[in-house]
């Protein structure tokens, strides 16, 4: 073995014992009550992809709980369920509720907790709200330290700045959809129909919609409106001669916009 080898696995060890000092202190400043909840997760698809068994997370589980001086460790597990949801797994939820304040949940990696940045992000923050901390072993995250702390609220900023722009994407295309006379959702509005995906106007409702707009600037009520349209043979969207107030008031501020 060679001097620089040598001078990196001491370094390793003095790191290692460095953090081991470092944890244990913090386990007798909580009193010898930490907890280590475990939790993991394969699915037929992650198992084969990855190749972590849920014998071989335990064991990684296991040995963190070891090295921190927690004796208390209980394993909760989820085997052949996806990640793609948090509340439809059993064991996750069981884990979840077995923490309390001054314990730790442990997972081997981000993935088996959770799939989506949010529902990390959440059950980051029910933790925090019991008092307890993560740690993801694969991603080196420990949020007993101020480190792992200012990664998790770097995934909250990420996690808010995705949806901003997911948010902004939606803004920008429904606004070009409806510029371009497409239909955006909902029923079709009354004056116009739908042919091959756009909104064009109708004629027959147009008039409809001058008229009432007519009688309305004239100072009709629209109970007054609805009854004259009745009267004329004019029919609602669902061909009805039945006209409601609350139809006609929509119908003037739709034509006013």
């Amino acid at each position: 073995m060679d001097k620089e080898t040598s001078e990196e696995n001491l370094n390793f060890i003095l790191a290692r014992l460095g953090l081991t000092c470092y944890l244990a202190s913090k386990h007798k400043e909580r009193g010898n009550t930490m907890k280590a909840i475990g939790y993991v997760r394969v699915s037929t698809e992650g198992q084969a992809r990855d190749g972590v068994s849920m014998d071989a997370q335990e064991a990684k589980l296991r040995a963190w709980a070891d090295l921190n001086g927690t004796e208390n460790v209980t394993i909760f597990q989820d085997a052949g369920l996806s990640g793609k949801r948090a509340d439809n797994r059993p064991g996750l939820q069981e884990a979840l509720n077995a923490v309390g304040k001054g314990d730790v949940l442990i997972v081997y990696s981000l993935s088996r907790l959770a799939r989506s940045t949010k529902d990390t992000i959440t059950i980051a923050e029910a933790l925090a709200k019991r008092g307890a901390d993560l740690v993801s072993l694969s991603e080196k995250i420990d949020t007993t330290t101020a480190a792992g702390k200012m990664v998790f609220r770097m995934l909250a900023v990420l996690s808010e700045f995705e949806r901003d722009q997911v948010s902004e994407r939606t803004r920008f295309a429904l606004a070009h959809k409806r510029a371009s006379g497409e239909k955006t959702g909902g029923d079709v509005p009354y004056g116009y129909r739908l042919k091959d995906g756009l909104l064009v106007q109708d004629a027959g409702e147009q008039k409809a919609i001058g008229l009432i707009r007519k009688l309305h600037k004239a100072g009709n009520s629209l109970r007054k409106i609805a009854r004259y349209l009745k009267d004329r043979g004019y029919r609602t969207k669902t061909g009805l001669l039945q006209w409601h107030p609350q139809s006609l008031k929509q119908i003037l501020e739709r034509a006013a916009a």
